[in-house]
């Protein structure tokens, strides 16, 4: 079984925390985190890409010249596609670009990025994690008493209000709840720091 130290809040050790092995402690497979990574930022895709087609355009209603005995082509709207400001054929409209993945794809991928974390060694555990009130200075100091670096993801095992409101105007760091880890999240911070609560629960739900 994986074992990583057991911290407190200032940084110094309190013990060790062993991790299940089925989650934090297999293979990483690559293709499945691939796969779990596009599919996020694909939901995150706004989608909202539109053009015009030469119904919705403006203009065009009168046929610009006379069927025949011009010498011209004939034509029926200046707001045809093949005209200057015409209608756009076959181009984007709003869509969603999301879809989803299978349930075992989703949970390998969580495990694989889990496990990723500990075996580059970017896991720390924390004992608890609380503040008695949102303040920015007192996370501040927790992140260079940890030295977590310029990015760093905290998993609580519920969101706590006073956590996140303390790290929100912080750059680069991210607090979520157990509930709430994703692929994306665990992958794109320099180091996941977790509480020990918030361990047990992530091992209860995908054990």
């Amino acid at each position: 079984m994986p074992k990583v130290a057991l911290l407190n809040q200032t940084g110094s050790q309190v013990g060790d925390v062993e991790l299940n092995d089925s989650i934090f402690g297999i293979e990483p497979n690559e293709a499945v985190l691939f796969e779990a990574v596009i599919a996020q930022r694909a939901s995150l895709r706004q989608g909202n890409h539109k053009v015009k087609t030469r119904s919705e355009v403006a203009g065009g209603g009168r046929k610009p010249w006379r069927q025949k005995g011009t010498g011209r082509a004939r034509q029926g709207s200046i707001r045809s596609p093949q005209w200057r400001g015409g209608g756009i054929v076959f181009g984007p409209t709003p869509r969603s670009y999301s879809y989803k993945l299978p349930k075992k794809v989703r949970r390998l991928a969580l495990r694989s990025a889990l496990s990723t974390a500990v075996k580059q060694e970017n896991l720390m555990v924390l004992d608890a994690l609380t503040f008695d009130a949102p303040k920015t200075k007192a996370f501040t100091q927790l992140t260079k008493d940890l030295s977590v670096g310029k990015k760093a993801l905290f998993v609580t095992a519920d969101l706590d209000e006073n956590v996140a409101l303390s790290a929100r105007n912080i750059k680069g760091m991210t607090v979520v709840s157990a509930t709430g880890i994703n692929v994306l999240d665990l992958l794109g911070h320099d180091k996941v720091v977790m509480t020990k609560a918030a361990v047990e629960k992530i091992e209860e739900v995908l054990s």
